[in-house]
């Protein structure tokens, strides 16, 4: 054959005029991977139109078979037909004219194989057919490197094995506390992996590999995180370091951890002062802490009393008294008391950290003097003085005194301390009490004093200072104040700010996510959770079954869903999320938290356990066998859980019959809120995605068109979740493509009744699709109308028009090309219904004319028992009858 220039090599055969025909073409011996199970056949053909041949057209045939048969050898030349089996009838998408030519690829699926080879047969029963190609091929899921892992090229498994499981080594410089292991799919893809490599300390993941930490950086443990900087005041010059020394003059205390910074010792305590309290008999010391803390704040301090005579100097020795403690404050004040009296008293302030023992060194207040006068007031005749030096000291007046400095300060306190004297000058002191209105003149006491000369040894003060007590002499000033109403008063007297809270709370609005976890969740001890069996694969790891036994309650079923190995931090928020979501929720038709794992290492979320799964499979498992009443009893149960949420405020964002739970009651539950998200206060308040994935069939068209959810659009999907169940998990719109379905809704089309929907049913679906969002029912009116249905079975048995040809959405009165069925196996293919083929041939219904003839009884007879499938293919006969204008071309 010619085509495009080219030349390909066919076999062909176009016995089109001759009756009977059963021509066979069987390929050479095909050897099996040992682990290949299932193989795809793809066909590369032509096919001639049979109106193109005169007068052969009623005996023509469009169509050919492929057939299979298995061996443990290659059998050479032998054929028996009967040792082949029928795989599926091959039809064309586009048929080859007069005056074009047209190349058809199907491909086909055979499972189940076992043995060691196969041959693959094609039979022609009178068609003009070139076959210019076979393709056998299995799948397999490529080799990978994935979260430092290394998985080898895995088969895929056949349809009853939609999963295998496959083991991973780690990568040089990796390593994973569990076995890390991954599932390949079906269909050739890899699904979540478990148990997760991460680098050893000291490597980071550069492009799947682990490699050395740089100089100047660190990583101290295995974990998916990069080298770290070092912290201050440490350094390395070393490749992959897995800590940093510290630097000259800097130390970590033994509590420090060792991937912490180094620190210094502390400065000294500044500006330290002593203020005596004689009314109690004590003294208090207080300073400012350190200017320099080295970097720590574990400051504590000590205070050291000498008593000194002449120039020699004692402890004080156990009498003296601390108040809080001598040792280890935390705060920069002491209260010392005991003290005796005309003795000079020296008190040492040391600061200290947890490093000041590995430095090696105290640190002191920096200055010191000898010269140290107390004024203490004795009563109401003036002052009398205390020398608390080693030398003599003189309260005379010197009237001779070469230079007289006079130092008014106005004080509202009973001390103060005179700094920066000079050496070897007198001084006079005036204290006078004041009056309220700082004018008025009260008693006044003067004394001289005179300061040491330079070169004199010295003690607490430099350059000559001295504290100056003034005990009892307090000025008061009267402050004039209002009462102003603050914030917190206008929002307690405001009735607007009394009005009660949203019930729900969005757990991203935390800034630590932990906390709302352990805020709306219960925590489960790990030893009261069994797990029992792998019942999925989420995506952050495996689902399990098992058993809930918490102290004082009674042993429950849950569902388990597990956080793999070597999560982020975020992944970790990400799981715990739901959880956090999931907890606020309390109502019979929303999946039930039991609580989650989350202080322990490997965190979990544990739920109530749905034993019959997910809605749509288990609708499709049970097609037919469940009647309208309890179908919409489900919906009303699914209903009243979304009426729950919105009265909350809540949005779903992806409501879909595989996302409703049913347990052994046939209860229905609202689950997966992995898209969920909470409305603002505003009852029209929408939620603006910055991206992601969209559930197109289940979605509104205004959220398609501009990512923005609502209530209202959470109704368009719950009018879908109605058409699942009616239809008994059918796929909404079959197999259109999502932007034939975006399309299709645009312009108003709908998906029809589906079988035996009741028509009250299927309105109430078209209302939740109005395009005007505000013109939806509210999931409040949804549940009132069901109830009422419910009430009144007799409402249920008006059904909606049914058109199958809409409706089972497949060629269900002509072949693929719209051309009339050529066999009763063909347009069994076509609805689905190919397992009844054997009890159609062996009732010898074997022409679609006798299809034709038959009623609900001759179906029965032949064997067809289930409900849904017995109305399917009735449906599908009262549809080939209504095409009586094709009927006349029907020649088998």
């Amino acid at each position: 054959v010619t085509l495009n220039g080219s030349q390909f090599y066919t076999y062909s055969i176009c016995n089109v005029e001759e009756r009977e025909q059963d021509n066979w073409l069987r390929t050479t011996f095909i050897q099996r991977h040992p682990l290949a199970s299932r193989v795809f056949v793809e066909l590369k053909f032509i096919v001639r139109d049979c109106n193109s041949f005169d007068g052969a057209s009623l005996i023509c045939k469009e169509t050919f078979n492929l057939y299979t048969s298995e061996s443990d050898a290659d059998v050479g030349t032998t054929f028996r037909k009967s040792q082949f089996k029928k795989v599926a009838t091959i039809a064309p998408d586009e048929i080859t004219g007069k005056n074009e030519m047209h190349i058809n690829t199907e491909t086909r699926v055979v499972d189940g194989l076992s043995r060691k080879g196969f041959y693959l047969a094609f039979q022609d029963i009178g068609a003009c057919i070139a076959l210019l190609s076979v393709r056998v091929f299995y799948k397999t899921c490529p080799g990978t490197v994935q979260n430092l892992a290394t998985f080898p090229e895995t088969v895929a498994g056949a349809e009853n094995q939609p999963l295998t499981e496959v083991s991973g080594v780690c990568v040089d410089n990796a390593a994973s506390e569990e076995l890390p292991r991954i599932y390949c799919t079906e269909e050739g893809k890899w699904a979540v992996q478990v148990g997760q490599c991460q680098c050893k300390p000291g490597y980071e993941e550069v492009k799947d590999t682990c490699q050395e930490c740089r100089p100047g950086s660190f990583k101290a443990e295995a974990s998916s995180d990069a080298c770290e900087p070092c912290p201050a005041n440490t350094d390395t010059l070393e490749h992959g370091a897995v800590l940093c020394a510290c630097k000259d003059g800097f130390f970590r205390a033994p509590t420090d951890p060792s991937t912490g910074p180094c620190s210094g010792p502390p400065s000294a305590p500044r500006d330290l002062s002593a203020v005596p309290q004689p009314s109690v008999g004590r003294l208090i010391l207080s300073w400012t802490p350190p200017e320099d803390t080295g970097g720590r704040n574990d400051i504590t301090y000590s205070v050291e009393c000498q008593r000194c005579d002449g120039v020699v100097c004692h402890p004080c020795g156990e009498r003296v008294r601390y108040e809080p403690a001598s040792m280890k404050l935390t705060e920069a004040r002491v209260s010392v008391s005991e003290l005796e009296a005309h003795l000079n008293y020296t008190f040492i302030v040391e600061a200290h950290s947890g490093v000041s023992q590995l430095a090696g060194e105290a640190q002191r207040p920096p200055s010191r003097s000898n010269v140290t006068i107390f004024l203490h007031y004795t009563g109401e005749r003036g002052f009398n003085t205390g020398c608390l030096d080693h030398m003599s000291c003189s309260a005379s007046q010197d009237d001779n005194l070469d230079k007289t400095t006079y130092t008014v300060l106005t004080l509202d306190k009973n001390s103060a301390q005179i700094k920066d004297l000079a050496p070897g000058t007198a001084y006079l002191f005036r204290v006078q009490a004041l009056g309220s209105d700082d004018n008025s003149e009260g008693s006044r006491m003067e004394e001289h004093f005179e300061t040491l000369t330079e070169g004199t040894e010295q003690n607490p003060c430099t350059n000559g200072c001295f504290y100056l007590f003034i005990p009892f002499f307090f000025v008061f000033r009267k402050r004039n104040s209002h009462t102003r109403q603050g914030p917190e008063d206008t929002y307690f007297s405001t009735p607007e700010q009394l009005k009660p809270l949203k019930t729900y709370v969005d757990p991203h609005t935390y800034e630590d996510p932990n906390v709302a976890v352990l805020k709306f969740a219960t925590e489960i001890h790990p030893s009261h959770i069994t797990k029992q069996k792998v019942i999925g694969a989420g995506e952050f790891g495996e689902v399990y079954r098992g058993i809930l036994k918490a102290p004082g309650r009674k042993e429950v079923a849950v569902a388990i869903k597990t956080l793999k190995p070597g999560y982020t931090e975020k992944q970790r928020q990400d799981f715990l999320s739901e959880a956090s979501i999931m907890g606020q929720f309390s109502h019979q038709n929303i999946i039930r938290l039991e609580g989650v794992v989350t202080k322990f290492k490997h965190a979990m979320i544990v739920t109530e356990y749905m034993e019959n799964g997910a809605l749509d499979r288990y609708l499709r498992d049970h097609d037919g066998e469940i009647s309208s009443f309890q179908l919409v009893g489900m919906l009303r149960g699914i209903a009243a859980g979304m009426k729950y949420l919105s009265d909350m405020s809540y949005v779903h964002r992806d409501l879909a019959a595989r996302n409703i739970l049913v347990n052994n009651n046939m209860e229905c539950k609202v689950s997966d809120f992995g898209l969920s998200r909470v409305l603002e206060d505003d009852p029209e308040g929408t939620y603006t995605t910055s991206g992601g994935k969209i559930p197109i069939r289940w979605t509104a068209p205004e959220a398609i068109a501009y990512r923005k959810f609502t209530s209202a659009s959470d109704v368009w999907s719950f009018g879908i979740v109605m058409w699942e169940v009616m239809a008994f998990g059918e796929r909404p719109y079959w197999d259109m493509s999502n932007h034939e379905v975006m399309k299709a809704i645009n312009e108003a089309f709908r998906l029809p009744a589906p079988m035996d929907c009741p028509s009250a049913v299927y309105q109430l679906m078209l209302q939740c699709w109005l395009q005007d969002r505000a013109k939806r029912p509210r999931f409040g009116d949804i549940v009132s109308l069901l109830d009422k249905l419910l009430r009144s079975p007799e409402s249920l048995k008006t059904i909606a028009d049914f058109d199958p040809r809409v409706s089972i959405r497949l060629p269900s009165t002509s072949g693929s090309d719209g051309s009339p069925f050529r066999s009763v196996s063909e347009w069994l293919e076509s609805i689905k219904m190919s397992q009844y083929s054997e009890n159609f041939t062996c009732a010898g219904i074997v022409t679609m004319e006798q299809v034709l003839q038959m009623k609900t009884e001759d179906i029965k007879n032949i064997g067809v028992r289930l409900p849904g499938h017995l109305k399917r293919i009735a449906y599908s006969i009262l549809g080939l009858k209504d095409q009586t204008s094709t009927l006349s071309v029907f020649a088998v």
